[in-house]
């Protein structure tokens, strides 16, 4: 990997084959523009400030904008004997956090860890792109902690603990979209793969995290009431994408290969949402991405807390196929890339 955390927002300048890669322009200073227009686009790079305060509200938006406003945090730490899964949410009145460990030779979540918050107590989310994060109640303490060019992750719980360190340095390009998704707009940043180090401790045991790789989402958004997606996932150190198709459009929809980035077009999900452990065809409408996506197992939590629910279904499993770059035409495989697919509907 060639390319720095695009901290800067400095577009990448790599070349593949005999002809130079477009870049996405570099990630605007804010996420919005004069007159409180929404700075809508797909960049490269870090929107370093994520304030909504200066977003063009009518009186009735503005009187619910608390309500509309989410932000959450999420990493995925893929290693060939297991994954972990690791979030906090904050959904403006309330908050949530889960993570997982689910054991590849064992085919299941070998540990899991889920907590909701009362409303006004819970998550607490920074406005920064990979930033600090953190959830606790008794019994759960989940935590996001930036330090310079390393994210830390930690979780205290009696089911599962985690303490994990992120490596920022010389990470490929950062995806930045601004949408406006399902409602005014939603902004989400999007890494690929990442080292990190550390470990996992659970009753089935300790899992080394030092053959692993992280892959990070910061969103941070004004969305609807009912927010409903299907989602595709996987990195390695040199080749990862994100697929979805849902409140964002295709907006969120890239690929990185060696240290390069390029959207890709609008996403299909052909699978069976009665049987979500059956496989999985991913694909996008310009012909850049062909996938087949094998579930090994999944974590699956669904909640009715009357004024809020949710249901959510991530298959964890490889990917097989291709992705073709758009510059030269080559053809890159795709061989038992770790990742998940995801099935997820939000009443919040």
């Amino acid at each position: 990997m060639t390319c720095g955390f695009q901290l800067d927002s400095k577009p990448s300048t790599s070349t593949a084959g005999t002809a130079a890669m477009p870049t996405l322009p570099a990630a605007p200073p804010r996420l919005t523009h004069s007159q409180g227009r929404a700075a809508f686009g797909v960049y490269q790079g870090v929107v370093e400030d994520l304030s909504w305060a200066a977003l063009a509200l009518t009186p009735r938006q503005r009187l619910t904008r608390k309500l509309h406003h989410k932000r959450w945090q999420y990493a995925a730490l893929a290693h060939r004997d297991f994954f972990i899964g690791f979030a906090i949410v904050d959904v403006g009145w309330t908050g949530a956090a889960f993570a997982y460990l689910f054991d590849r030779k064992q085919g299941s979540v070998a540990a899991a860890a889920s907590a909701s918050g009362l409303p006004g107590l819970g998550a607490q989310v920074q406005d920064r792109v990979f930033g600090d994060a953190r959830f606790k109640l008794p019994g759960h303490d989940f935590r996001f902690r930036r330090d310079s060019d390393a994210l830390r992750l930690t979780l205290d719980s009696r089911a599962l603990a985690l303490d994990a360190e992120v490596n920022l340095v010389d990470a490929p390009p950062v995806l930045a979209s601004v949408a406006p998704a399902n409602y005014l707009a939603h902004s989400t940043h999007k890494s690929s793969g990442l080292p990190v180090s550390g470990e996992a401790r659970c009753a089935a045991g300790r899992f080394d995290l030092a053959d692993a790789v992280a892959s990070l989402d910061y969103s941070n958004g004004l969305l609807a009431r009912e927010t409903s997606w299907r989602w595709a996932s996987a990195h390695g150190l040199d080749m990862g994408f994100n697929l979805q198709q849902g409140f964002m459009g295709e907006a969120e929809n890239a690929v990185w290969l060696n240290g390069r980035l390029w959207r890709v077009g609008a996403a299909a999900f052909d699978y069976r949402a009665d049987d979500p452990l059956a496989p999985w065809r991913v694909s996008t409408a310009d012909g850049l991405v062909d996938l087949a996506f094998i579930p090994e197992g999944a974590r699956r939590e669904d909640k009715n807390l009357l004024i809020a629910a949710s249901r959510y279904v991530q298959p964890i499993g490889r990917f097989n196929g291709a992705l073709i770059d758009p510059d030269t035409g080559q053809r890159h495989a795709v061989r038992d890339l770790v990742g998940v697919t995801e099935d997820h509907l939000s009443r919040w």
